[in-house]
């Protein structure tokens, strides 16, 4: 069978050699690449074609004919169909090799640099049991029985959990019995399909440093009956539960946290150690899910910056103050100041609190998009450090950081295609040189790798 004789439906023999950038096993036959899920390098597979192009398909595993050496046996029993994890029938040491030649790839093809320097080691953790923080979406079956999981890849179907194993171990007793629980109080569970309902999400959150757990309903509305009540129940029930939150969002739509939340019960927030200062983190907080790797990735780039007293520090997108205030911590002694920029005010008066609670005080947060404070910033930084969202940096971002010219930039990136555009714009015309990316495993089981790369001046030695 030719390609131009491919048609969706038909199956096809095809020998697996790589990994796509969104975790897909590659083939390639008669020059044309098939896309195929749950599969690995190695693998000689029978698949069957569901979407046919003219340069590329998309085809599903249909049988394993030979498995590769790196193919294993998933943790979970669940795991061919949840949508949680996407790689856990791959060794893990191959997963960081395979993370590790994606954004190297990534930047010798889009961004120009011929033999990146990729540090060999990819930061890493614990493969399983390392999500600090969980939240599931909750349904009512047809016969009654409440569940609660991960949407099945590809579908809005639940695949009810009892127990996850990339999750902390110690939040597996909440998944199985919270869902009991809702079930004999009654509360009526939230339907998309006709904006019924109240109970939407069921959130869980452990500082992994601490132990400190924070559970979080998210609902329609309060009819709740006997909610505090059931909170001082959970309380008592669980030492480790320092708080019962609930986040209220009216609204149909994508987003899962409402505007609103309040304490039910116990506290608001639950306290963590990362980095050798004390954080407090609410349901709605940003902070790494990884807390071993993240915290692992913070020393590299002080070890990196190695500060002398004297900088001045910028760090745009700085959320909470996770990276900025033990960059503050540094440089308190010569009480030079750093600044933070931050679009959420909300994440900025969570900074301000946790700069508060560690005794930080050279430190500055602004509020507003980072394309409109950092050209208007009346200080001209030494360091400048990035930590933009999955679609990179604006335009205006690079402009003002080829104007001010800053000694350093820090550039953290969960996605290497927009990390290697911004770092061609910077590196080929900018002045600045790469001299090194550090690659970290926030995501074990997955194909979401986190970069940062670290940018000097060209005559800097």
């Amino acid at each position: 069978m030719t390609n131009d004789e491919w048609r969706q439906g038909e199956q096809l023999e095809l020998s697996i050699l790589d990994l796509s950038d969104d975790g897909n096993g590659v083939g390639r036959e008669q020059n044309r690449v098939v896309f195929v899920a749950d599969t690995v390098p190695g693998d000689r597979i029978l698949a069957r074609f569901i979407q046919v192009k003219r340069k590329y398909a998309v085809a599903k595993l249909e049988q394993i004919l030979t498995p590769s050496p790196r193919r294993i046996r998933p943790a979970c029993i669940v795991a061919d169909k949840c949508g949680g994890c996407q790689w856990q029938h791959i060794d893990y040491e191959y997963q960081r090799q395979a993370k590790r030649n994606l954004v190297i790839q990534t930047l010798e093809r889009i961004g120009g640099f011929k033999q990146p320097a990729v540090a060999p080691e990819v930061l890493k953790g614990l493969s399983l049991g390392y999500r600090n923080k969980a939240t599931y979406p909750v349904q009512q079956s047809a016969t009654g029985q409440i569940k609660a999981g991960y949407y099945q890849k590809g579908s809005h179907r639940l695949i009810n959990l009892n127990q996850c194993p990339i999750q902390d171990s110690s939040l597996n007793p909440f998944l199985a019995n919270i869902k009991q629980d809702i079930q004999q109080r009654g509360w009526s569970i939230y339907d998309e399909q006709r904006h019924t309902g109240t109970v939407k999400h069921l959130g869980l959150r452990v500082g992994r440093r601490t132990g400190e757990i924070l559970l979080t309903l998210i609902v329609k509305d309060r009819q709740l009956p006997g909610l505090n009540a059931q909170a001082q129940i959970w309380l008592q029930q669980y030492p480790q539960l320092v708080g019962v939150c609930l986040n209220v969002n009216p609204d149909k739509t994508n987003v899962i946290l409402g505007q609103h939340t309040e304490c039910v019960r116990g506290q608001g927030f639950l306290r963590e150690q990362f980095a050798g200062l004390t954080f407090d983190l609410k349901p709605e907080t940003f902070f790494q899910v990884n807390t071993e790797v993240a915290e692992a990735l913070v020393n590299v780039i002080l070890e990196e910056l190695n500060l002398q007293g004297d900088e001045t520090i910028v760090d745009a997108f700085c959320g909470i103050g996770t990276l900025t205030l033990p960059l503050a911590k540094q440089l308190q002694q010569s009480s030079r100041q750093v600044f933070g920029i931050e679009i959420q005010p909300s994440a900025i008066d969570q900074a301000q609190e946790n700069a508060a609670l560690n005794g930080i005080k050279n430190i500055q947060f602004i509020v507003g998009k980072v394309q409109n404070i950092l050209p208007q910033l009346e200080i001209k930084p030494d360091i400048v450090l990035l930590d933009p969202p999955r679609k990179g940096c604006d335009s205006i971002v690079i402009e003002a950081l080829l104007k001010n010219q800053p000694q350093k930039i820090v550039y953290m990136s969960c996605k290497p295609a927009t990390l290697a555009r911004d770092l061609k714009l910077l590196c080929q015309t900018g002045g600045y040189q790469l001299k090194r990316v550090q690659l970290a495993d926030f995501f074990p089981q997955t194909a979401h790798v986190e970069a940062v790369a670290f940018l000097v001046k060209e005559s800097e030695p």
